[in-house]
């Protein structure tokens, strides 16, 4: 045995030995964890959930405090404990933090955190080896629900680094304060940069929109039939193994009232992208220009799953093509809040189909690939 073999054997011999090892204490793990407790597993003898945030509250924590619960689009209560009469004027990072310690309190889940996964691989025995800074774990299954904060996506355009300005991501949105008597360009379609829009415009001396394609505005609820239209959308994709897009991305911004006043106002009058940026602003090829303090990348996030590319999941297309959360090069391996499940209640669903699944495949019962 070579020098890396005799050090995979003592890696897999002082691993800890689990049945379920759950990755991320978001919605999508915490509903992993509960379902996974309602079918008899018991944490730390069967099963562990690690999170390498420094508390409960998954992404949630991160948001910015202007961000109130009031303007949460939709926040379903994990299973088993119903989010009540919370005030809708507190930043929803505290209501949903406190929430999430609360329900791993009553659940008695016992997530282990601060935790780092730096890679898991395949192991001895028909195990996986999950390698973290707290130790290895050698489980017979995996219950990834990483989400997808922790991989902000930063497009890159020529002069990028010539800017002199400030540039920042949503993922460290400070607020609209932050940005008062400043020129602000905001680019992205979604939901984020509306929403920083209409909040910095009021402090802003100057905000200018970019987005790469025409935004689309729907009217109109977003009833169960196109929830389910948007989610299918979603699914087909990941069934092909192509990067998931988030559901958002295939419904549209719902318009509301602060929508309306702010489209009258030209807040939301868009532009489309720019081809360069220059040390102060950006321009397009036709010699318009833009100066500005600040460009705000309000362009979304990817999966955080790279800790996973040792198992070679990924299929041509880029993204790990599942059947319901299993992936498919991998049956042992599950995807929570992953592409159509990238919901609160697409979580909550995704997390009790995997723990049906993987109560199936411990079982011995054989699973369809």
């Amino acid at each position: 045995m070579n020098d890396i073999g005799a050090r995979d054997a003592a890696a897999q011999q002082a691993a800890q030995e689990v049945d379920v090892v759950v990755i991320g204490a978001g919605q999508a793990g915490l509903s992993s964890a509960h379902h996974l407790r309602r079918v008899g597993f018991e944490p730390d003898r069967d099963f562990v959930v690690l999170d390498h945030s420094p508390r409960p509250g998954g992404a949630w924590q991160f948001r910015w405090p202007s961000l109130t619960y009031g303007k949460v689009h939709g926040m379903h209560s994990l299973p088993g404990m119903e989010l009540t009469d919370a005030d809708p004027s507190r930043p929803s990072s505290d209501v949903i933090r406190e929430y999430f310690d609360a329900y791993e309190r009553r659940f008695d889940l016992r997530v282990r955190r601060p935790v780092d996964v730096h890679k898991v691989r395949e192991g001895d025995g028909g195990r996986l080896l999950v390698e973290t800074s707290a130790g290895t774990w050698a489980t017979r299954t995996l219950i990834n629900a990483t989400g997808t904060w922790d991989r902000p996506f930063w497009p890159r355009y020529p002069g990028q680094d010539t800017f002199r300005g400030r540039q920042l991501h949503t993922a460290v949105y400070p607020g609209p304060e932050a940005f008062k008597g400043q020129r602000v360009i905001v680019v992205g379609g979604g939901a984020s940069g509306t929403q920083h829009l209409m909040e910095i415009a009021p402090y802003a001396a100057e905000t200018t929109w970019v987005t790469r394609r025409p935004p689309v505005f729907r009217e109109g609820p977003f009833d169960e039939n196109w929830g389910r239209s948007a989610v299918a959308m979603v699914e087909e994709r990941v069934r092909q193994g192509l990067a998931p897009r988030s559901v958002v991305s295939v419904t549209g911004l719902p318009v509301n009232d602060a929508i309306r006043r702010a489209r009258a106002d030209g807040v939301l009058d868009r532009l489309p992208m720019f081809d360069r940026i220059t040390p102060s602003g950006v321009e397009w090829d036709d010699g318009q220009r833009v100066d500005a303090d600040v460009i705000l990348w309000a362009t979304g996030f990817r999966a955080a799953i790279e800790h996973l590319a040792p198992l070679r999941l990924r299929e041509a297309g880029g993204g790990i093509r599942l059947e319901g959360t299993r992936a498919v090069a991998d049956p042992r391996v599950h995807l929570v809040g992953y592409g159509p499940s990238a919901s609160t209640i697409g979580a909550n669903r995704a997390g009790r189909a995997a723990v049906r699944d993987i109560r199936r495949l411990l079982d011995g019962v054989p699973v369809a690939v």
